[in-house]
């Protein structure tokens, strides 16, 4: 597409390089569309996560993957051994694959695969959104619905008809731009509570997610519409630990519940095992999964999911200035459990959680 260059010395445009176009979302989805099986994957996926909101599927929903998707083939490898995971478990834990592709920064780094997807600060984004979908394709394609972060508005125009689950992260739950937007997303979504470890931001953004909106957004067609929206009932807390301390604990889930209940939204709390759960080390994810088996053993009906973030190889990596020098499936931005936790994380979680699950839903 031809770049419309401005002219920088005009005011209006006195911090604006250049404008490049992108292709339309009907345009991308013309040229990479989603065939019938996927969609069926998509559409089942939905309608799981749902039923365990509604607490009409008892199983534990299982959100798992890589902290952000850099190398679409390690990620595909991952796809398929989650896969097979997933179909052995699927008698318990309903697991949900993270393919984030954006990623928030609180000063300067990597973006993410849509931003910068040949890693090197070129900002190709009509390239890296492309490849974002055909990923989410071949993923679905393989029956593992998959879950993503919107960090920005106009991604879910160009992949949201792939995802079966969306987070908002601590960043953005309070801004009111993605409280709108959720509020129309045919998926559910969960809002992850602020960096300071407080839910009353995320309870505040669950509330306004379940009303109507109408605000600027843009059409299929690439051009600016004003959407309405119906509400989003299916939005929910994920606890995410906060800077000053974890709340993945009995007593912090109990505070979580009395504030739904007080805001008089539906007891729904998936607990993210990383971030400050885990005070981003990745060896300490397997103690918080196992707390929260713990507390649902012990009776507790609000904690319907978990997070894990993992990966083929555990840790992660700065991005080298020579990008053959990565190491394969292991993360660029947060560090990870390996596969083999991955496995026995899941593994035991599902063994002790087999009895337990059923009686949640009577």
């Amino acid at each position: 597409m031809k770049r419309d260059l401005l002219v920088v010395d005009e005011d209006n445009h006195l911090n604006l390089a250049a404008i490049d176009p992108m292709p339309s979302p009907a345009e991308l989805r013309t040229r990479l569309p989603l065939a019938a099986p996927a969609a069926q994957t998509v559409a089942t996926g939905r309608s799981v996560v749902r039923n365990i909101l509604d607490r009409r599927d008892p199983r534990l929903l299982a959100v798992v993957g890589p902290c952000s998707i850099h190398d679409p083939a390690a990620g595909l490898e991952y796809a398929r051994r989650l896969k097979q995971l997933a179909d052995e478990l699927a008698d318990t834990l309903y697991i949900v694959m993270r393919v984030y592709f954006e990623k928030p920064r609180t000063s300067v780094g990597w973006k993410g695969l849509i931003n910068d997807p040949r890693m090197d600060q070129s900002f190709c984004i009509a390239e890296g959104m492309e490849r974002a979908r055909r990923f989410l394709l071949e993923v679905n394609q393989l029956g593992l619905p998959a879950a993503a972060e919107a960090l920005d508005p106009i991604s879910p125009h160009y992949l949201g008809e792939l995802i079966s689950w969306v987070a908002i992260g601590a960043r953005t739950t309070e801004s009111q731009t993605h409280r709108e937007m959720s509020s129309g997303l045919p998926m559910p979504v969960g809002f992850k509570n602020g960096t300071d470890g407080s839910v009353d931001t995320a309870v505040n953004a669950i509330l306004s997610t379940s009303h109507p909106h109408a605000f600027l957004g843009i059409a299929a067609d690439g051009r600016t519409a004003i959407v309405r929206t119906r509400g989003n009932r299916y939005s929910h807390l994920v606890l995410r630990g906060g800077s000053a301390r974890p709340n993945y604990d009995s007593v912090s889930v109990a505070l979580a519940e009395r504030a739904l209940a007080k805001a008089q939204l539906p007891p729904n709390i998936v607990i993210d095992c990383a971030h400050g759960n885990s005070y981003k080390n990745p060896a300490l994810q397997p103690t918080v999964l196992s707390d929260v088996v713990h507390q649902i053993k012990q009776g507790n009906r609000s904690i319907v999911g978990t997070m894990i973030e993992s990966f083929l190889e555990a840790g992660n990596q700065t991005i080298p200035a020579d990008l053959s020098q990565l190491r394969y499936g292991c993360s660029v931005t947060d560090p990870c459990v390996d596969w083999a936790t991955t496995e026995s994380m899941l593994r035991d979680a599902a063994d002790a959680l087999r009895g337990v699950l059923p009686g949640r839903c009577s």
